[in-house]
C-alpha cells in the first residue's frame, strides 16, 4: 500500500465504509472507470488517488457509454445490494432499506420515496399534509403502473446495476478518463442515475445523456419520466439539506402527476 497514492475517506455511519467498498466492487466488475479500492476498515476507506482535469466533451461521452455497460451487468432483482453485502445500504449519510423485490415501482415507491417522506416529517422539514398528499400521488402512480407498466415502457424489465447517487460530484473527470465514486449501489432503473444527474446537472451533461443511448439506447420520451426518478433524491435531501427541498420535492410531485395523471 506504500507504493499507491490514494485517497482516503472516514465515513461515520455504522458500515458505512464497507458498504461504500462493497458498491465499488460490484460496479466496477464491467472493468468500467470505478473508483478502486485499496483498503477498508471501519470508519476507513482508502482508494486509489486519482488526478483531476478538467471536463471534456469526449470524456463526458466516454462516461455515459461506461455508465451504461455498468447498468447492463444487471442485477438480482430491484433493491438487491451489492454481491456479498449484507450491511445498510446508504445514500451520503442515510441509510436506506435494499429488500430485493421483482418490481420496480414497489421497490422504489416504498424503499426510496416513502421511507425518507415519514424521515423529512419527522425533522421538521416536510410538513405533514405534504406528505400526505405525496403518499396518496404515490398510491394512485402505483394503480396506473400495474394497469399500464407505464413506469417501464420502452426500458427492459430487468433490473439494472445502478450507482444509486449519480450526482456530478460522484463523477471525477481524471487525467485517465472520468471515474466513478460514492455510489449507493443497488439494483434499480437505469434512468435513476440519468435523473439525479440531470437534477443536479453536470459537465457536458448533454454529451454523458448522448454516449449512453450510443452503447445501450434510450427510448422515445424517456426525459420526460426524469422527474419521477428525481423524487427519492429530493426526498433525500429534504431531510438532510432543510425544508428548501422540501418545496422542490412538492413541485416535482407536481410535474409527475401532469405527466402520468393528467
Amino acid at each position: 500500500m506504500n507504493s499507491i497514492e490514494v485517497f482516503i475517506k472516514r465515513p461515520t455511519g455504522p458500515s458505512a465504509a464497507q458498504c461504500e467498498a462493497a458498491g465499488l466492487a460490484w460496479l466496477g466488475e464491467s472493468g468500467g472507470p470505478v473508483a478502486e479500492v485499496v483498503d477498508v476498515a471501519e470508519g476507513y476507506l482508502a482508494t486509489k488517488r486519482v488526478q483531476p482535469c478538467d471536463p471534456t466533451g469526449e470524456a463526458a461521452f466516454e462516461a455515459g457509454r461506461e455508465l451504461a455497460r455498468i447498468h447492463a451487468q444487471g442485477a438480482p432483482a430491484y433493491g438487491s445490494p451489492p454481491a456479498g453485502w449484507e450491511g445498510p445500504n446508504y445514500i451520503g449519510t442515510q441509510t436506506q432499506p435494499c429488500e430485493p423485490t421483482a418490481d420496480w415501482w414497489e421497490f422504489y415507491a416504498t424503499q426510496r420515496v416513502e421511507v425518507f417522506l415519514e424521515r423529512a416529517v419527522a425533522v421538521g422539514n416536510l410538513l405533514p399534509d405534504d406528505a400526505a398528499r405525496l403518499s396518496q400521488l404515490l398510491s394512485r402512480l402505483g394503480e396506473k403502473q400495474a394497469a399500464e407498466q407505464a413506469f417501464t415502457s420502452g426500458f427492459s424489465h430487468q433490473p439494472s446495476r445502478i450507482h444509486g447517487d449519480l450526482w456530478a460530484g460522484n463523477l471525477l473527470f481524471t487525467t485517465q478518463g472520468a471515474v466513478f465514486i460514492d455510489p449507493a449501489a443497488h439494483g434499480g432503473h437505469p434512468l435513476t442515475d440519468l435523473a439525479m444527474l440531470d437534477l443536479f446537472g453536470c459537465p457536458f451533461q448533454e454529451a454523458v445523456f448522448a454516449g449512453y443511448e450510443a452503447q445501450s439506447g434510450l427510448p422515445g420520451g424517456w426525459r420526460a419520466h426524469l422527474p419521477l426518478h428525481q423524487l427519492h433524491p429530493l426526498a433525500v435531501h429534504a431531510v438532510t439539506h432543510g425544508p428548501g427541498y422540501a418545496r422542490e420535492l412538492v413541485a416535482c410531485a407536481r410535474r409527475v402527476e401532469r405527466t402520468f395523471l393528467g
